[in-house]
């Protein structure tokens, strides 16, 4: 795993010195990236420059370091991730007459990429990557983000430069950067608690979507392309369903993801699993020691309070599969010091609170090996949201029902707090009370007077009206707006499964993943994302999915092949962290800091009246908006820290 960044100019008159100065400063941004080792690769007379941080996994040689040069000299590569099935591409380019130097995946990219071309070669790949390739002859640059969005990398054209990096901060250091904060970005993130999409959080400075590719030359438009799509997944799918029994189809997903985790265990340096005991993590430690002569090393976190803590349900499995488990329950303190370190490592505003416990456990795992298996990707896939299921069971009674009689439920509902709603969720047995019962129900009152997508876009929203709270914001009505996803999947449990693994997935789930793993110099690996699972969840049927109210039953189904369903069978718990209770305790003077009338009005972004009005509410116990403070916390954290320069923040954190 690495960090990638560089840039093209207009003007090829620079020295190379100079190219090289900067390319080091924006590899060097990123050196948790990769703390191995990392050097640039220059030509003055093109005005490229490429830079590379190497956390050194396969082929730990100088033959498999970075930037790399193919074997004809004419491309040159710079690549972030890792391509499981790059042993079995190899004999294929041998027998084209190329001599390797060393067994990387990044060779076998490189060579594939010179005789097949790009796009033709990417097709070919399974796994996670963002490469950066340099044409020669062309003069034209090529970048390629993987399918489902496991690796991140941005880009900026400006009219001097062509900016990329696997991270903002990359792109920072560079003198030609833009840098001024996209309001619209920051109305979309108050939504979802992330900057999600193609946009970022600075105006004129990109993401590189899942699936998709873009070409450049000097003083040239971008070029975008799209390699793979969901849609043609969701198409083919439609075309080529599943018709199998459930044994067979249990059969087929555990033939599918023993193979795609055996091959993430693929590595020269020491490897272990991340495991909350819950299905999708449970399921990649079980397919791993399936696979293992010895105990898989597996790591998990412990919370002191009730409702966070899922480490003796972790404990649980890894004693039934005799994992080498190694476990750490974490302090309120020690969890509240990751807080300040959050804006530096994540780069742009980010709010999903389980990021602190994501961080801890990568920490402590990062201390024992160097690459770690993860189970995300399972809710998107097996239909493992709540509220998959929950439309599933309530959605038809709901929206049969009369518009007058749902809007006096859902006044019903408001009637009492969260926090008194919780109360009597307590006469609920345990086994079957949803976790934070109080704010699922208020939930479910804000979406009783819309429709089925309203109801979705209820559930996935924070503030519900953006534009209220940020100065000339405009909300991007994205794809989760777009009509015509209701015609192609009218399906109602499918379309959120589609929106989620478009939105949710590539931009909270996978990115939380990434910068909390590559800020400790892990490297997190995804099975159950691959993108041949992918294709076979997608042809599978809703029943195969969803089954007697529980999401995931195909995937359960394997892992009890392995592990006994009483250590598994209990609520979902989110991995997140008591930020309701912290913000009135321990964290209320940090927070009224940042929420002052005064801090709200000098970072000139949020209108300060129904902010306030929140935060008091909060305050008071008679409202809990946890979520909707956070994420104004965290902005307001971001834009702070983001006064200072990404080199000064080096000093502190790198």
């Amino acid at each position: 795993m690495c960090g990638v960044a560089g840039f093209l100019e207009n003007n090829a008159n620079r020295r190379e010195e100079h190219l090289s100065q900067i390319a080091h400063a924006m590899g060097n941004a990123m050196l948790h990236r990769g703390p191995d080792s990392g050097d640039v690769w220059v030509e003055g007379c093109s005005g490229i420059a490429l830079s590379h941080r190497r956390l050194a996994i396969v082929d730990l040689s100088s033959a498999g370091a970075q930037p790399m040069t193919s074997a004809c000299g004419r491309y040159v590569i710079v690549y972030n991730g890792e391509v499981y099935n790059h042993n079995e591409i190899r004999p294929e380019l041998a027998a084209h007459g190329i001599n390797f130097r060393g067994h990387s995946d990044t060779e076998v990219i490189l060579e594939g990429c010179a005789l097949w071309g790009v796009k033709a070669t990417v097709q070919k790949l399974i796994g996670m990557f963002v490469l950066a390739l340099w044409d020669r002859h062309e003069k034209r640059l090529t970048i390629v983000r993987d399918r489902l969005g496991i690796k991140p990398v941005y880009w900026a054209k400006t009219s001097k430069n062509f900016l990329f990096g696997s991270e903002l901060k990359a792109l920072r250091v560079h003198p030609d950067c833009p840098g001024e904060i996209n309001r619209d970005a920051v109305a979309g993130f108050l939504r979802h608690n992330y900057v999600g999409g193609a946009a970022s959080i600075y105006k004129g400075i990109n993401k590189l979507e899942p699936g998709w590719m873009i070409s450049i030359r000097a003083n040239e438009k971008p070029v975008l392309e799209q390699y793979w799509s969901l849609d043609e997944v969701v198409d083919q799918a439609k075309r080529s369903p599943f018709n199998g029994n459930d044994e067979q189809a249990i059969d087929k997903l555990h033939e599918l993801l023993l193979d795609a985790t055996g091959r993430r265990m693929m590595a020269d340096v020491p490897l272990g699993a991340f495991l909350s005991g819950g299905i999708d993590s449970s399921t990649v430690v079980a397919l791993m020691q399936a696979q293992s002569e010895r105990p898989v090393r597996t790591f998990s976190i412990g919370f002191h309070e009730e409702g966070y803590n899922e480490a003796q349900h972790a404990a649980e499995v890894a004693k039934h599969l005799h994992t080498d488990h190694t476990e750490l329950y974490v302090s309120p303190q020690e969890a509240r010091d990751v807080i300040p370190k959050l804006p530096f490592y994540f780069d742009e505003p980010f709010s999903d609170s389980s990021q602190i416990p994501t961080y801890l456990v990568s920490k402590m795992t990062r201390e024992h090996v160097t690459v770690a298996l993860s189970g995300d990707g399972g809710d998107e896939l097996f239909s493992g949201y709540t509220r998959y299921f929950t439309a599933e069971k309530y959605g038809k009674a709901i929206f049969r029902q009369p518009q007058m009689l749902r809007r006096m439920e859902a006044a019903l509902i408001q009637g009492l707090s969260p926090k008194n709603w919780d109360h009597l969720g307590k006469l609920i047995p345990p086994s079957r009370r949803p976790t934070l019962f109080g704010d699922k129900l208020h939930k479910l009152a804000k979406i009783l007077d819309g429709g089925k997508d309203d109801f979705y876009r209820g559930l996935v929203s924070h503030w519900s009206d953006p534009d209220n709270i940020v100065i000339d914001g405009a909300e991007p009505k994205g794809i989760m707006w777009n009509d015509e996803v209701k015609q192609r999947i009218p399906n109602f449990i499918d379309r959120m499964q589609y929106l989620d693994t478009l939105t949710y997935l590539p931009d909270d789930i996978l990115t939380k993943v990434d910068r909390a793993s590559m800020a400790v110099s892990l490297e997190a690996r995804v099975p159950l994302l691959d993108h041949r699972v992918v294709d076979f969840a997608w042809k599978l049927p809703q029943h195969m999915k969803i089954r007697n109210g529980q999401g995931k039953w195909l995937l359960r189904q394997v892992l009890y092949k392995y592990v006994p369903q009483e250590l598994i069978e209990r609520p979902k718990m989110g991995f997140g962290v008591p930020i309701d209770s912290w913000l009135r305790g321990p964290l209320r003077e940090w927070a009224e800091d940042l929420l002052s009338v005064k801090s709200l009005k000098e970072g000139g972004i949020f209108r300060p009246e129904p902010i306030r009005e929140k935060w008091q509410e909060h305050l008071s116990g008679r409202r809990n908006w946890q979520y909707l403070i956070w994420d104004i916390l965290m902005f307001q954290a971001w834009q702070k820290e983001n006064t200072v320069s990404p080199a000064v923040k080096l000093s502190q954190f790198g």
